[in-house]
Parts: C-alpha cells; sequence; structure tokens
C-alpha cells in the first residue's frame, strides 16, 4: 500500500510540476507570439494597401521574382517623409492649402477629413504632455477607486460652467482593452496622484490587477514587483 501511494504521489507530483511548467512557458512564449504575429500582420497589411501602387519598374519583386515584406512599410516612410519635408515649403503649403480648399468643398468628405485631421494634431501637438501621471479617482461610485491618467488640466467652457476654480481632464481606461475607456472631468482635490509611471498603471489595468508594480519603499528596499500566480 504504501508503493502504491508513493507512485501515486509522483505521478501527481510529476503532471502538476508539467502543468507547472507548461502555464510558465505560456506566460513567457504567448506575448512573443503575439508581438511577432502582429507585426507581421501589419506588415502585410501595409505591404496589400502601398505595393500595389508603386510602378513595376520601381517594385524589386519585378526582378527577384518574389515580393519582399516590409517593402510597403519602407515607401510609406519614405513618401510621408517626403511629404512632411515638402509642406514645410511655401509651395508645399500653397499646395496643400488648395487641397485643403478643394476638400472643404465636399459635404461629406470634407467632415470625415476635418474630424480626421483634428484628431491627429491634438494627438501629435500633446504627445509629450498627454497621461505623464497615472492617478486614482471614485469611480463608479463613493468608495470604489479607479485607475486613470491625467490628461490635462480643463480649460474653456466646461471649466466655466463647473463650479470648481481646478478640474483634471482624466482618462479612465478599460480592462482588459486600455485603449477604450472614459474622458472624466474631475475637482483637482479628488484626484489622488500616484508615484508609479504610466506604464506601470497600464500593466495593473491590463492584468486586472495581477502585475502590481512596487511602491516606492519597496523600491528602496531593492524588492521587485510580484509575479502573478
Amino acid at each position: 500500500m504504501a508503493k502504491k501511494k508513493t507512485k501515486r504521489k509522483q505521478k501527481a507530483s510529476f503532471f502538476y510540476r508539467t502543468r507547472t511548467n507548461f502555464l510558465t512557458g505560456i506566460v513567457i512564449v504567448a506575448p512573443i507570439m503575439l508581438t511577432f504575429y502582429l507585426i507581421w500582420w501589419a506588415i502585410n497589411l501595409v505591404d496589400g494597401l502601398i505595393v500595389p501602387w508603386v510602378p513595376k519598374i520601381y517594385n524589386p519583386s519585378t526582378y527577384l521574382g518574389t515580393d519582399i515584406p516590409g517593402f510597403g512599410v519602407i515607401v510609406f516612410l519614405v513618401f510621408t517623409a517626403a511629404v512632411g519635408a515638402l509642406t514645410k515649403g511655401l509651395f508645399g503649403r500653397q499646395l496643400l492649402k488648395f487641397g485643403e480648399t478643394f476638400v472643404d468643398r465636399m459635404p461629406v468628405v470634407r467632415s470625415i477629413y476635418n474630424a480626421l485631421k483634428q484628431i491627429a494634431e491634438t494627438v501629435l501637438s500633446q504627445s509629450n504632455n498627454s497621461f505623464q501621471y497615472a492617478c486614482m479617482v471614485e469611480y463608479p461610485r463613493k468608495g470604489i477607486w479607479a485607475i486613470a491618467f491625467v490628461s490635462t488640466d480643463t480649460k474653456g467652457e466646461v471649466l466655466e460652467k463647473m463650479p470648481h476654480n481646478e478640474m483634471l481632464s482624466i482618462f479612465l481606461p478599460t480592462t482588459p482593452n486600455p485603449t477604450s475607456g472614459f474622458l472624466l472631468f474631475v475637482p483637482k482635490q479628488d484626484v489622488i496622484l500616484l508615484d508609479m509611471t504610466v506604464e506601470e498603471a497600464a500593466k495593473l489595468v491590463i492584468s486586472a490587477g495581477l502585475v502590481t508594480p512596487p511602491t516606492a519603499t519597496e523600491i528602496a528596499a531593492g524588492k521587485k514587483a510580484p509575479t502573478p500566480k
């Protein structure tokens, strides 16, 4: 009986170690594979959109007999940089102004173009100032706290119509997709700024609280962030 129990324990221990090793491997391999897959998918998407517009005489596949992955990405980057350099000059600015005047005469296209342009200009112009701080706010009700990101000080009509003199515009992300969320205007005194970086807060949101960054005390003591079980 003792031998049978020992064999069962060894068998259970073997399957337990195998299961643990497999889960550990998944945690390591899955993000790497997913990253490479998304990069490969993006390259193929850009190639599929750009390469057909490239004249055959300038396409290396015409001479090599096979497509070159990433050729469309290179063409896109070079073309975008060239357009940016062109619009810095007087001729380029006049050409851009003429194009925008032509677009403004097209009702549906005008609305789409102006909306996308405003979004792009806002994101690019404030990329160095957006989401510099992670914070906590009471949401969706008092007593329940959520991780959020400070965007900027609230300005304009929104601030004028509020009873508070100082307010913050914050972005409250959703789990596990932090790219979607809510824009909230919160009184400054109701926002608790965190010492963790925006990247660490994003990891906390994406992992649903499983990946917790170390506190300032733990960092000073040389401790690392706990890993998810």
